[in-house]
């Protein structure tokens, strides 16, 4: 009789370390570190927006100080999109960490362009792929696989080494009739499901959203209702980087004889890079200058404009609030805002709303027109991906905890092992192989904040201030003394900002000054010659005061001076 054959297949112990450097827990700043042996992969390198609690912030970043510690193993940088939230920090990296950069031609392009306005674009190693190509770096083969955003040249990253493979989605949705190009490559992924994924690392933004994405071409037959028939100027506000929405928004004017303006210095550049790259087909004569738009017709024009999410300052925002220089807005407007608010935006949006709908503007949204679809793939498209995959591991990424969490319930749905889905957590280091995957340590990480040209320079202490001055106001205290002969020489002034207006609040404010020179005098009886002790004995004095007189706390600045 026969013996029957054991299954003696060895199992691979090699193991391969994943670090979420960003884009877990919140929306933005997406970065994450792949290592293996001594060399060392990033996948994007977004930047996110600063919470309300960052007075005077601009962008905030991700810490890169494990990369640039480790600065001699990290072979690559690897894009999946050009969307500001993957791609917004490089400037910032590559002046520490200069590597090479691997992305499509589109994706490429708007880098350079923000690398041209920080001034090192000379510097950077820009190294162009496209979907379905594999590129060698050090241990590592990467896979550069279409799929379908609200951005073109989107691509996911498939990265093999001795481990395994480990699939990152980037942004992605299945758009079976996508505007340009082909649809999502599904049937690689499912090539490389067969083959064995070791971990599948994808979005969860929609994870939340039942059913599946619709398809761009949705936005374009509301487009054609919005535009036929039209009398007035049409506006149209949307995310600069849709150059698929754009590309539509040109179509309908041109189909309905209208010009085409575009203003907002965000708009204006990536126009200019689909232009230049053949991304976006501009029918002769429709395209012009936003200087020119008033030797036609309100229904003969199309204005495309930044300011979708409401953000202060973009062009939208100055139409709404009568301060842009070329354009005024009426009756004889229409306002089209193609996009869905990100979370944190909406009050900013609404504000913008409010203000149009002042002038007499009329306004649609996708409250009230299906005016856009989201880049994003919804919870059947999820499913698809993991179907397709059968992954033995799972992360989800990108996405606030809610997300995270949403997108783990539904990798279960599919057949998923629980032990086997894991939620990071930025800077916690992952360590997968065949066997386990576990979370094994942690590395330095967390937000930079970029105010001006100040990069890391603001920290917890200087926003605590920031937020206690815009809360409280400021009370400064101004005296010269004699320190050797115990004599106040002049003052205390008081000068006040943001607490009261001294003249409505003349007795306070003697009151305070009363109080200052009490304890300067009495510091001075008591032959006190530390600077600090006497201002922080000034400080105590007034704070206890005006809290029981106002319950208020402003921020008391000493400046006391030995003459």
């Amino acid at each position: 009789m026969a013996k029957t054959k054991k299954n003696t297949k060895k199992v691979n112990t090699e193991k391969v370390r994943v670090i979420p450097l960003g884009g877990i827990g919140e929306i933005g700043k997406n970065i994450t570190v792949v290592e293996y042996g001594e060399d060392i992969i990033v996948i994007d390198c977004g930047l996110g927006f600063p919470d309300d609690d960052m007075p005077g912030i601009d962008l905030v970043i991700p810490d890169t100080t494990y990369l640039e510690k480790n600065a001699s193993r990290v072979k690559a940088m690897l894009i999946t999109h050009g969307h500001e939230d993957h791609i917004g920090a490089i400037p910032y990296v590559l002046r520490v960490l200069n590597v090479p950069i691997y992305a499509t031609r589109l994706t490429l392009g708007i880098i350079e362009g923000k690398l041209v306005e920080h001034g090192i674009e000379k510097q950077a190693d820009l190294r162009c792929v496209n979907a379905g190509s594999t590129v060698k770096i050090g241990a590592f083969s990467v896979e550069f696989i279409h799929v379908n955003h609200s951005i073109a040249d989107a691509c996911a990253i498939a990265v093999t080494c001795p481990a395994g493979t480990l699939i990152f989605t980037g942004d992605f949705k299945i758009d079976l009739t996508p505007i340009q190009g082909e649809p999502i490559n599904l049937t690689r992924f499912g090539e490389l499901g067969n083959r064995g994924v070791l971990a599948l690392l994808c979005e969860s933004t929609n994870a939340e959203r039942p059913g599946h994405t619709m398809s761009e071409r949705k936005v374009g037959i509301s487009l054609e209702n919005i535009f036929r028939g039209c009398d007035k100027r049409i506006v149209i506000a949307t995310f600069s980087s849709n150059v698929h929405r754009v590309q539509q928004i040109i179509n309908c004017s041109a189909k309905y004889g209208r010009k085409v303006a575009v203003t907002g210095r965000s708009m204006l550049n990536i126009v200019d890079v689909a232009k230049r790259l053949g991304y976006m087909d501009i029918p002769k004569g429709t395209l012009i200058d936003i200087n020119e738009i008033k030797k036609y017709k309100p229904e003969e024009v199309t204005l495309v404009t930044t300011g979708s999410q409401g953000e202060p300052m973009s062009a939208l925002y100055r139409m709404a609030y009568s301060d842009h220089d070329k354009v005024t807005l009426s009756e004889s407007d229409l306002v089209v805002i193609s996009a869905t608010a990100i979370p944190g935006n909406e009050k900013f949006v609404t504000n913008i709303i409010n203000e149009l709908l002042k002038k007499g503007v009329t306004v649609l949204n996708d409250a009230v027109a299906d005016v856009h679809v989201s880049g994003h793939a919804c919870q059947e498209d999820l499913k698809m991906m993991h179907v397709l995959t059968h992954p033995r591991y799972t992360i989800p990424i990108h996405g606030e905890y809610k997300h995270l969490k949403a997108h783990y319930e539904l990798a279960k749905e599919v057949g998923e092992d629980p032990s086997h889905i894991l939620i990071p957590e930025t800077g916690k280091v992952i360590e997968i192989s065949e066997e386990k995957m576990e979370v094994v340590g942690s590395v330095p990480s967390g937000k930079v904040l970029v105010d001006g040209f100040g990069v890391g320079d603001v920290g917890n202490i200087v926003l605590r201030d920031r937020r206690h001055l815009a809360l409280d106001g400021l009370i400064v205290v101004v005296a010269a003394v004699d320190i050797d002969s115990g004599e106040i020489l002049s003052g205390p002034d008081i000068v006040s900002r943001g607490f009261v207006y001294v003249r409505e609040a003349e007795e306070l404010m003697d009151e305070v000054r009363g109080i200052a020179h009490d304890t300067l005098q009495e510091c001075l009886d008591k032959n006190i010659k530390e600077w600090n002790s006497i201002k922080s004995k000034v400080k105590d004095e007034l704070t206890d005061y005006l809290y029981a007189k106002t319950k208020r706390k402003p921020m008391i600045l000493p400046v006391i001076m030995n003459l």
